[in-house]
C-alpha cells in the first residue's frame, strides 16, 4: 500500500549518516553541511558505523549529536527523515528495508548491493512506502554528460566503448588488507567503475541493457583482476565494450566513453570536453556533480518534488544488473545472460 507524506512546512531536513568512511567523511557530510549553511536544510542528526573509532571520529569532526554502531538501534531512536546510506555494498542487507517502511527517504551510494536479491528487496520497500530514493550515480548532474545526452537525443547509437586504466592491483599476500582487496566483497574496478560507465551511458543513450557478457583475467599474485573485459547488448540492438584494466600506466589522451551513432561518433575525455568526429563541441568548466546532486535530493525531500531527481533507486536497478550479470557471465566461463532474467530470477 502507497503512503501519502505530508511535507512540513519547516525546511529543516532531519539525516542520519550510515557509514562513516571516506565518502562520508570528504564528500557527502562537508555536503550537506554546505546545503544546510545556504539553505538552512539539514540537520545531522546521527551517524552509524560498525567501527566504533571511525564513527566518533566523524562525529567528534563535524559535531553530530548521536553515535551508534548498530543501524537498527539508530532507526528504532532516532526521529529521521533521511537515511544517507554509505556502507559498501557487501555491508547492505535490510537497514535501507527498514528505513524504507518506517517512512525514511533513501540516498544509496553505489553500488547499491553484491546481489539483485538484496536490491531489489531494497527497492521493493523504497516503492511500497513511496519514499523518496537516489543512487550516488553524480555524473548525471554533470553539464558534460547533460551535454552529450543532449547532443545523442536523436542519433541511431551503434556502439558505446568505455575503457579505464589504472595500476597493478595489490598484492594477494600484502600485509595492508582492506575489504576493497578481497574481491567476493568489492567486486573490483569492474563493480565500481562499472556501475557508473553502464549508468552514464544508460543516461546519455537513453538505452537499457537487454544482455550481457563478461571475462576476468584473475592471476592469483593479485588480489583483484588484472582486466576485466565486459560485453552489452542494449535492447535496440547497439553494442557496448567497457575494458577495465589494472597493469601500469595508462595511455595518454584516451577518450573514457565513444559513443559511435550511424553518421558520425562522440567521445567524452575524462571531465573536460566532447568532441564530434574529432572537433571539440564542448570545453567543460569546473563543476561539482557530488554538492549537486546532494542539493538536489535534499531539496526533493524538502519539496517533495522528487522529479527534479535524475534518477530514483529503481532505476539504478538497470545500471547495477548488467554488472552483476556480467560478472556472473565470467563465473561462468563468458556465458551470455539475458538482463531481465537475471533481475527476476535472482
Amino acid at each position: 500500500m502507497r503512503r501519502t507524506f505530508i511535507v512540513s512546512t519547516t525546511p529543516r531536513v532531519r539525516v542520519a549518516i550510515y557509514g562513516c568512511g571516506n565518502f562520508a567523511n570528504r564528500t557527502r557530510i562537508p555536503n550537506l553541511l554546505q546545503t544546510a549553511s545556504e539553505k538552512g536544510a539539514v540537520d545531522i542528526v546521527a551517524a552509524c558505523d560498525g567501527n566504533l573509532q571511525a564513527v566518533q571520529e566523524t562525529a567528534t569532526r563535524f559535531n553530530i549529536p548521536h553515535t551508534y554502531q548498530d543501524a537498527h538501534e539508530m532507526l528504532d531512536t532516532e526521529a529521521i527523515d533521511v537515511l544517507y546510506s554509505i556502507v559498501p555494498a557487501y555491508v547492505r542487507t535490510d537497514v535501507e528495508v527498514t528505513a524504507a517502511e518506517k517512512g525514511i527517504h533513501i540516498f544509496s551510494e553505489k553500488p547499491q548491493a553484491l546481489t539483485m536479491q538484496v536490491a531489489c528487496r531494497i527497492d521493493n520497500a523504497i516503492q511500497q512506502a513511496g519514499v523518496i530514493s537516489t543512487v550516488g550515480f553524480r555524473e548525471r548532474y554533470r553539464p558534460l554528460f547533460q551535454k552529450a545526452s543532449d547532443y545523442l537525443a536523436d542519433k541511431q547509437i551503434v556502439h558505446v566503448r568505455f575503457q579505464s586504466y589504472g595500476g597493478l592491483p595489490p598484492s594477494a599476500t600484502g600485509a595492508a588488507k582492506t575489504w576493497w582487496a578481497e574481491m567476493d566483497k568489492s567486486g573490483g574496478r569492474a563493480l565500481d567503475w562499472g556501475v557508473h560507465a553502464t549508468d552514464y551511458s544508460r543516461f546519455m543513450t537513453g538505452l537499457n541493457v537487454a544482455r550481457a557478457q563478461a571475462f576476468y583475467c584473475e592471476r592469483p599474485t593479485y588480489a583483484n583482476p588484472l582486466s576485466s573485459c565486459f560485453n552489452y547488448c542494449f535492447d535496440n540492438g547497439a553494442t557496448m565494450t567497457l575494458s577495465f584494466v589494472s597493469a601500469g600506466p595508462s595511455p595518454k589522451a584516451e577518450p573514457w566513453f565513444t559513443v559511435f551513432y550511424e553518421g558520425g561518433c562522440l567521445a567524452i575525455y575524462q571531465y573536460d570536453k566532447i568532441e564530434v568526429n574529432g572537433d571539440v563541441i564542448y570545453q567543460a568548466d569546473e563543476f561539482d556533480p557530488w554538492l549537486e546532486q546532494d542539493k538536489t535530493f535534499i531539496r526533493a525531500v524538502q519539496t517533495g518534488d522528487a522529479s527534479r531527481l535524475h534518477s530514483d533507486y529503481h532505476d539504478g536497478l538497470f545500471s547495477l544488473a548488467p554488472v552483476l550479470a556480467g560478472w556472473e557471465s565470467a563465473r561462468r566461463q563468458g556465458e551470455c545472460i539475458d538482463v531481465a532474467s537475471f533481475m527476476d530470477n535472482t
